[in-house]
């Protein structure tokens, strides 16, 4: 069992927040998030690299001499890889790097990604986060209050909200998710996570409803 200090936006310690990590995840297998990442990064590549073949480039296909009685090494077409403007000998074409793993398997990464920054205590609770109309200063200065200025930081909220995501995404390194968007590489990428309490509170709904659901299948079987 964990005990999280929970803090206002001036950086006052205004309660307390109990919560074991093996709720949200029983255990965590590492490589299982390892997998789950590279498979984020690797459905970010483009992929749209391209250089050209000997088919690609223009001259001619006539030999270039007679094969026997010249003295130098037999010779081809001027457009081989091997000639000096000739085409690359593996060039490389578009292609497509993004695959896709099991949903259940992605979605438990995600739980185990938040456990083990939760085990580790890297991550800072919030009260509560509003913001009546977009001002990125008050959340600039929420962030030099809670020690957090500079560092990479996620910043998880309950649900998207215009104003609180307008007011963060021009401060450089940090990003705003709702809780629904969350993700192993999201979570796992910065120095340091904060959340809401009800952004948490409602991650462990979601985590506590997939254990009910493994169990209900578990039985049926």
């Amino acid at each position: 069992m964990a005990t999280l200090p929970v803090y206002d936006r001036a950086g006052a310690e205004v309660g307390r927040y109990e919560i074991d990590p093996a709720e949200i995840a029983p255990a965590v297998n590492k490589q299982l998030i390892h997998d789950v990442v590279v498979m984020y990064q690797a459905n970010r590549r483009l992929g749209t690299v391209r250089t050209k073949g000997r088919s690609d480039v223009s001259g001619s296909t006539k030999k270039m001499y007679r094969q026997k009685g010249t003295g130098n090494a037999r010779a081809g077409s001027r457009r081989s890889g091997v000639r000096r403007g000739g085409g690359h000998i593996h060039n490389l074409l578009p292609r497509d790097y993004s695959y896709s793993l099991p949903r259940k398997a992605v979605q438990l990464a995600t739980r185990m990604a938040l456990a083990s920054r939760l085990a580790d205590n890297e991550v800072t609770l919030l009260n509560e986060l509003t913001a009546s109309e977009p001002k990125t200063s008050e959340m600039a200065k929420m962030l030099r209050a809670l020690n957090l200025d500079g560092q990479a930081v996620l910043v998880a909220v309950p649900s998207y909200d215009v104003n609180v995501y307008k007011s963060l995404r021009n401060i450089p390194n940090v990003s705003v998710l709702p809780v629904a968007e969350l993700n192993a590489l999201c979570v796992l990428r910065p120095r340091r996570v904060v959340m809401t309490t009800a952004a948490l509170d409602a991650f462990r709904a979601k985590a506590a409803a997939s254990a009910g659901k493994r169990k209900a299948a578990a039985s049926a079987g």
